[in-house]
């Protein structure tokens, strides 16, 4: 009998019930430690008490309306992300995927407003920034992009962490609007770049009138340190997309801007049927509020580090272990070789881990994670890497 799913997942051998802070349980009974948050989804780990009221008590009183009326929610979320980031105003969308979108959309109706009548973003190798025809096409990934020619047009792309190549491309390609980057390469193998990148980028921007737009969907509500990824180098972007960590598991992207780019869209312009909506926008504001109400900033900042300095000393002079990086809790072990079945040799020691790129073991565990879990993680990870590389 065909499955009635579509077959575009390659699934794990195993479904969840439930789940508890840092933990989840499967059909049989067995319990996970989860290092991975759904993909620096759950910050706030699994059935977190806050946002389970926030869920029960908006949907006892109204789960959607329209963005053709006030919404309530939305207004406060949104004066909680501008007074975080110091940006001017948001777009709330569904994912972020459609963030970037709002991102891109933005960017070019800005341009046309300044008679650019073919406007170019320059995006990086290595990027991911979703799965929409726009998005797929900034991603600096061909392997998603295979089989869904033509692509959109009106992209540059350079190597990640590369000045000089933007440089050259300023003093030879006409039309350049923007630059779409993440400020650390998540699903491309959190690729950390030089310091002074981001820096020397809204640098780059200001000499050239373009638009820095910061992808922060997964570096962004705390997970490297700060708030996010830019406030780390006392930098602000024009234009700044969030998602995952944002609802803790409810669908919800944001859209950020500042300056003359804020006021760019109008009634009309760009629109969302669910973005923004009651319930998801209730859940986001419990998010923030647990987030800021608990330090989990400054605590995901202090574990980050000293999980980056348990692993390695613990993987100190193995050979096959190529670096050792990460920012926050977003940590990056890359070998040197392909390492995709130790997702589930981690599986079958109860820990959820991801592999990226080919040969980064990836983590990114809940912002709540105790010290003996983040131990935890590090003792497996590391046991797991040793044998694998014997």
């Amino acid at each position: 009998m065909m499955n009635s799913l579509m077959p575009n997942y390659q699934r794990l051998p195993v479904t969840f019930t439930h789940g508890e802070g840092a933990y989840l349980w499967d059909t049989d009974k067995r319990c996970y430690l989860d290092a991975l948050a759904g993909i620096a989804v759950c910050g706030l780990g699994h059935a977190h008490p806050a946002v389970t009221t926030a869920l029960c008590e908006q949907a006892q009183r109204l789960l959607h309306t329209s963005n053709i009326y006030g919404i309530a929610q939305q207004q406060l979320v949104a004066d909680k992300l501008v007074a975080l980031s110091g940006m001017d105003n948001v777009f709330f969308s569904n994912s972020g995927a459609e963030a970037n979108e709002a991102a891109i959309k933005l960017a070019r109706l800005y341009a046309h407003q300044q008679g650019i009548k073919t406007p170019k973003i320059i995006v990086t190798e290595g990027s991911f920034h979703g799965r929409t025809l726009a998005t797929l096409t900034a991603t600096g990934n061909r392997k998603i992009q295979s089989g869904f020619e033509p692509l959109v047009s009106g992209f540059v792309r350079v190597p990640y962490n590369d000045i000089e190549t933007i440089q050259r491309i300023a003093d030879s390609v006409k039309d350049v609007v923007a630059v779409l980057v993440e400020p650390i390469q998540g699903e491309g193998g959190i690729n950390i770049p030089d310091l002074d990148y981001l820096n020397r980028l809204r640098g780059l921007c200001d000499q050239h009138h373009w638009l820095l737009m910061l992808d922060e969907i997964q570096t962004g509500i705390g997970r490297t340190g700060e708030w996010f990824e830019f406030q780390h180098h006392h930098i602000q972007p024009d234009v700044m997309t969030l998602a995952k960590g944002l609802g803790n598991g409810v669908p919800i992207g944001a859209c950020l801007a500042r300056g003359v780019v804020a006021e760019t869209f109008q009634p009309g312009t760009h629109g969302s049927t669910f973005g923004g909506n009651p319930l998801a926008c209730h859940a986001a504001l419990a998010v923030l509020n647990t987030v800021e109400h608990d330090q989990l900033v400054a605590r995901a900042s202090h574990l980050g580090q000293q999980m980056l300095a348990d692993f390695q000393t613990q993987l100190a002079d193995v050979q096959g272990v190529k670096e050792i990086r990460g920012k926050g809790l977003m940590l990056g072990i890359e070998l040197d070789r392909p390492c995709a079945e130790l997702v589930m040799q981690a599986l079958d020691e109860s820990l959820l881990i991801n592999v990226t790129a080919g040969s980064v073991i990836r983590l990114l565990p809940p912002l709540i994670i105790s010290d003996e879990q983040a131990e935890k993680i590090v003792n497996t990870v590391s046991t797991l890497v040793k044998r694998f590389l014997a």
